[in-house]
């Protein structure tokens, strides 16, 4: 049986699913830290039914989910599947390969299945005991778990064998069944308590059933008595019912006729308020005339106030203008025209100057060119001469036909080039002035840029204080927080119930020593050494305060306290009175003359004057030193001092107390309270100072950022204007890089056949000479030689005049067009300004137009208001005199109404009379029914019968049938009449009997017998719980004599492998297993002991990293060896091992791998070489890879 496959799928770092294939054997799996290798081992350890999650390594059990990375976005569910070869059989299923799979979804739901079947966790875990793996997983050694076996208790090291022997599982179930048996023994005592309830009760329910049986018959006389007597009270009723409705038809008749009056009354209401509304419009109208004429006269009032205000702010004098004259400006702006006008003819002048310049020296440049082929050809005269003439004619012609050619092309790109400037020219006219405009715009622009950028730079500079503050305030606050938990803490544990501190509190004691006084931080230790066991005292006036607090402690029962007084105490560490053991210390003190040497009271502040002699009388002969070596040196020369170390040492002639550090003592806590209050103090002022500061800081943020908010407007208002002038100037701009691009393609063009023109001319030059010279028969050849060469220095020199001379006239020209450039700039700005200047003066002489235009209107509104108003005051009399005359005609109508409704009023009062005596007859009739229905109710309820049922059947009109016995002893049926007074008789008897049986249970007879059948039940379930407990009880013992012999044998066989693989990992040393208690091998526990070579030392806590890492590797191959398990995992145990301890435990490994498959995880390279497969872990964007090797 071997591990085959294992796949991870959303499992931790394994996002995508991978699987990893084993073979028999021993199989490495390696990379970097961090890569996921371990996360291997919690797949198999969680596959196998590992539920804890710090086994894990995590938190809880959904840490084991991919949580995403920043590429990629967490999964819903972790799934494992693990494949298992069991050709062997070894697990007690019938399949030859067994898959284990377990799924976890992130929302908590969790599968387990075997060969895709879903099952339980407890159905894996059985499956896996048998062959020594289970909870315990001892065939998982993770990281860290090595420490853990050796810490491991007696107990938890012998289920790692009963693990591997198998008997784990059985011990669980023994475990388990014990429980059961438990739970069972408590069901049987409650089982055995309520059959002797059931028994108790019993008796009692009999005796009620008798009673039971004999109310049977008494009730029943109760019952027929009862039902005539309610027949009798039925029929009654029904007949007082019959006589009621009489009357009420009667009253009915009225009703009806008082009904009828009302109507005619009210009919005759309705015609006269139909006659009344007529009027109720005109009064409406008149009203609403009244109402409109008086909104209209106060919107007319309204119109003439406004008109004549109107007006009067209208009325202004003519404007007056404080800019610059235009004409002024515009006869500047010519003047510097003109200016301008003459520079251009000197810009001319030296533009002649410049081509005759240019001119001459192309000129002179030609004739140095010619000069110096006229002096080659003569150098080359003699060797051309052997060449022949008809080659030299055939050169001469070729170069003619390419000159012609190159002129004809040289003509057609001058035409091009010129119609390209004419159009690059006017584009760059039109360029150059809506440029000028956009640079206008982008002077105003990056003005509102750089307010932008200055507003956006305070607004980060204001959030940023404003950020820095608050986290400074969050910073403060949390200091206080933290000051006030140990303050509070402080405080508690300053809350002393001792007798000491209940003196105080109860008025015995000025106060407790630690409030008292307050001790420099490096000396607390050294005082409350000091003080001994005074360091949790009382302080007393005087030593009757002292008597008086001691009587009260006796007499409180408060146990053992401590009392100080300053008044000279006796038998204080001081000597007698306070004042004297001041002047000693002092001496003594001063006396001794080593360094670093200081009195304690020096060191103790006294926070009441009136207790400064108790502290002076415990501390008056006490010094204070560093170290203890300074101590003893102190002590040895002043044996009447107390001397005392800072860590709370203390020497005293030949007694001396220390050793441990001082903890706990009331003066530490005390001034660690007082520490923490002032803390807390300063953390509240801090905090409340950078609040005010940090709202400040929030204000000014919010104003910046508003700031922020206009400048970026008005930046973006900006640039939408620039952009549209933008996309016209790239259009321009397109045009001139296309025209120029032209004239630059065309320019070089011609250069080049120029330059090939000239190339050409001297090179024909020279055929020509050399033609000429090679017909000439060789004269003179020296003197030709000389006279070249003096004309080609003569060319030279004039060259070099000539390009000086050109030089000068390009400066000249350049200072001529820069002076105009600055001349048109001005020019231009002052001809805008003089436009402008008169643009103000216009749209101020339209302004003073248009307020004279609106002036004149108000005052013709107010005229037309002044007119209206007269109008409609006497409208508005009119229309009051008829609002009058409607509103009284209406007044009459009402009078007349009021008439009619007194009377329907009266008809209206007779007819809610007859209403409500019919009401109270119907209320009466409604009483005599609800009584006849809450009878026929009742005899329902009581009798289970209907009411006419019962009256026909017990009817007053019905005799009365009884049994009577006749002269010959025989029952006869005897008829006798109806009489009330015999019936309610016979009902109170045998309501009397009734009531002298008691309290009857009618279910009596029926709960007898169940309960006694119960009873029964119960008794036998009993007697069968007692024989399944005997059972398993003997089954118990089974199990534990199994377990006893399989451990037994389990622990014997891995105490001997202990023992040799110890021996081969410590050469030399012993190491051995030992029963806790050998007496109990059911128990028992098991501990290790291990002794290396060369040391004395049996316990583990005193062995080294490494070994100890041995020690453990060594119990678990033991058991390993003892009882082999199908595979084993170990995460990194050899990692603390130097390499001779590696190597004995690599031999170990392959041992195992014979009976084991091994997994091992590991960064040792001499680990790598002994596997027979490798797997090599990467993570790359927090997602795990893997690759494999066979070796």
């Amino acid at each position: 049986m071997h591990l085959k496959t294992l796949t991870l799928r959303g499992f931790k770092s394994f996002a995508s699913a991978t699987t990893l294939k084993f073979e028999p054997g021993i199989t490495c799996v390696v990379g970097p830290n961090g890569s996921g290798k371990s996360n291997v081992v919690d797949a198999l350890a969680w596959v196998m039914g590992e539920q804890g999650a710090k086994a894990l390594r995590g938190g809880n059990m959904a840490d084991v989910v991919f949580a995403g990375t920043s590429s990629r976005p967490a999964l819903g569910r972790a799934e494992v599947s693990l494949t298992i070869d069991n050709t062997d059989g070894a697990l007690p299923i019938d399949y030859s390969e067994v898959t284990i799979s377990r799924t976890l979804f992130r929302s908590g739901g969790s599968e387990y299945a075997i060969n895709g079947t879903a099952c339980r966790l407890l159905d894996i875990q059985e499956l896996l005991s048998d062959t020594g793996m289970g909870r315990q997983m001892h065939v998982i050694v993770g990281q860290g778990q090595l420490d853990a076996v050796l810490h491991a208790t007696p107990e938890e090291r012998r289920g790692f064998i009963e693990e591997a022997a198998g008997v784990l599982k059985h011990r669980r179930r023994k475990d388990k069944a014990l429980r059961k048996l438990e739970t069972m023994a408590g069901n049987l005592n409650r089982l055995e308590d309520l059959t002797a309830e059931i028994r108790r009760q019993l008796g009692p329910l009999a005796r009620q059933a008798d009673v039971a049986r004999r109310a049977q018959v008494i009730q029943a006389e109760l019952r027929d008595a009862k039902s005539r007597l309610y027949a009798d009270d039925y029929a009654q009723l029904g007949a007082q019912l019959a006589a009621e409705s009489v009357g009420e038809r009667e009253l009915a008749e009225e009703r009806a006729a008082a009904q009828a009056e009302v109507t005619r009354l009210r009919t005759w209401l309705a015609d006269m308020e139909a006659s009344a509304a007529d009027v109720a419009p005109r009064v409406r109208t008149a009203a609403d005339t009244v109402v409109a004429l008086s909104t209209l006269r106060e919107r007319l009032g309204s119109i003439h106030t406004l008109a004549r205000e109107r007006a009067r702010f209208l009325d202004a004098p003519p404007p007056t203008h404080g800019g610059p004259d235009p004409d002024e400006l515009d006869r500047q702006a010519a003047s510097a025209r003109a200016a301008e006008t003459e520079l251009h003819g000197e810009q001319a002048t030296a533009e002649q100057a410049l081509a005759v310049a240019s001119t001459g020296r192309v000129a002179a440049e030609a004739a140095e060119r010619e000069a110096e082929h006229r002096l080659a050809a003569v150098h080359r005269g003699v060797a051309d001469r052997r060449e022949g003439l008809a080659r030299l004619a055939g050169q001469v012609a070729a170069r003619e036909s390419r000159i012609e050619a190159a002129r004809a092309e040289q003509g057609r790109l001058t035409e091009s080039l010129e119609a390209a400037k004419q159009r690059a020219a006017q584009a760059e006219t039109q360029y150059t002035a809506l440029e000028r405009e956009i640079a206008a715009q982008g002077e105003s622009g990056g003005d509102l840029e750089q307010a932008h950028a200055a507003a956006l730079a305070a607004a980060e500079a204001a959030d940023k204080h404003a950020k820095e503050l608050a986290d400074a305030e969050r910073a403060e606050r949390s200091a206080a927080q933290v000051a006030r938990a140990q303050l509070e803490t402080l405080a508690l544990s300053l809350g002393r119930k001792d007798g000491t501190a209940q003196l105080a509190a109860d008025g015995f004691a000025d106060a407790l020593i630690e409030q008292a006084i307050t001790v420099a931080e490096p000396w607390r230790a050294a005082i409350a050494a000091a003080l001994g066991e005074f360091a949790d005292a009382a302080l007393a006036s005087d030593r009757d305060a002292t008597l008086a607090a001691l009587a009260h402690a006796r007499q409180a029962g408060a146990g053992r306290v401590r009392v100080v007084h300053g008044s000279g105490a006796a038998g204080t560490p001081g000597g007698a009175d306070a004042a004297t053991d001041a002047d000693t210390a002092q001496e003594l003190t001063a006396a001794v003359s080593a360094d670093g040497v200081q009195a304690a009271l020096d060191v103790v502040e006294v926070k009441d004057a009136a207790h400064r002699g108790a502290i002076v009388a415990l501390l008056a002969d006490t010094v204070l030193v560093a170290e203890l070596a300074d101590a003893a040196a102190v002590a040895a020369a002043h044996p009447q001092l107390r001397v005392v170390t800072a860590a709370g040492d203390v020497l005293h002639g030949a007694r001396a107390t220390g050793g441990g550090e001082v903890t706990g003592s009331p003066i530490e806590l005390q001034g660690r309270h007082d520490e923490a209050a002032a803390a807390l103090a300063a953390a509240d002022e801090a905090a409340t100072r950078l609040k005010s500061e940090r709202e400040q800081a929030d204000a000014a943020a919010e104003a910046a950022r508003r700031e922020v908010a206009a400048t970026l407007s008005a930046v973006r208002s900006a640039d939408a204007q620039a952009a549209q002038a933008n996309q016209k100037l790239a259009q321009l701009a397109a045009t001139l890089r296309s025209a120029q691009a032209e004239v630059e393609r065309s320019g070089p063009a011609i250069a080049r056949l120029d330059e090939e023109l000239q190339a050409h001319d001297a090179e024909l030059a020279e055929l020509r000479e050399r033609l000429v010279v090679a017909e000439k028969e060789p004269q003179d050849a020296e003197a030709d030689l000389a006279a070249a060469q003096t004309a080609r220095d003569g060319a030279a020199q004039s060259a070099t005049d000539a390009r000086r001379a050109e030089t000068d006239a390009r400066l000249q020209l350049r200072t001529v067009q820069e002076r105009i450039a600055a001349l048109a700039g001005r020019a231009k700005q002052l001809e805008e300004a003089a436009e402008a200047e008169r643009t103000t003066r216009r749209r101020a002489e339209e302004r003073y137009r248009r307020r004279e235009a609106a002036a004149h209107v108000a005052d013709q509104v107010r005229a037309d208001a002044d007119a209206a108003l007269q109008a409609i005051a006497i409208s508005l009399n009119r229309a009051q005199a008829e609002r009058a005359d409607a509103e009284a005609a209406q007044a009459e109508y009402h009078r007349e109404l009021a008439g009619v409704r007194a009377s329907i009023d009266a008809a209206t009062t007779r007819l809610t009379e007859l209403t409500d005596a019919a009401h109270r007859e119907e209320l009466a009739r409604a009483e005599l029914t609800m009584r006849l229905e809450s009878l026929a109710e009742r005899i329902r309820e009581e009798l289970a019968v209907d009411a006419d049922t019962l009256v026909e059947e017990f009817g007053p009109h019905l005799p009365i049938v009884e049994l009577a016995t006749d002269k010959d002893g025989e029952e006869v049926r005897v008829e006798k009449p109806y009489v009330r007074e015999q019936q309610e008789k016979r009902f109170k008897r045998a309501e009397r009997d009734v009531a002298r049986l008691g309290k009857i249970n009618p279910l009596a007879l029926e709960e007898h017998a169940a309960l006694n059948e119960r009873h029964e039940f119960l008794t036998s379930q009993v007697a069968d719980i007692k024989k399944s407990r005997a059972d398993l009880l003997r089954i118990v013992a089974e199990i534990d004599e199994r377990v006893e012999r399989v451990f037994t044998e389990a622990y014997a066989d891995t105490a001997r492998e202990f023992e040799g693989v110890f021996d081969r990992l410590f050469p030399g040393g012993e190491g051995r297993l030992v029963l806790t208690d050998p007496d109990d091998m059911l128990t028992t526990g098991i501990e290790v002991e291990a002794r290396p070579a060369g040391k004395k030392v049996k316990r583990l806590s005193l062995l080294s990293g490494g070994e100890r890492s041995l020690t453990a590797i060594a119990l678990l191959v033991a058991i390993f060896k003892a009882r082999p398990s199908p595979f084993y995992v170990m995460d990194e145990v050899e990692a603390a091992l130097d390499d001779r301890n590696l190597d004995r435990l690599l031999s170990i490994f392959t041992e195992l791998q014979h009976d084991s498959q091994l997994i091992v995880i590991t960064h040792q390279k001499r680990t790598m070489e002994v596997a027979d497969a490798l797997y090599g872990v990467s993570m790359r964007d927090g997602v795990s890879a893997v690759i494999s090797q066979r070796l």
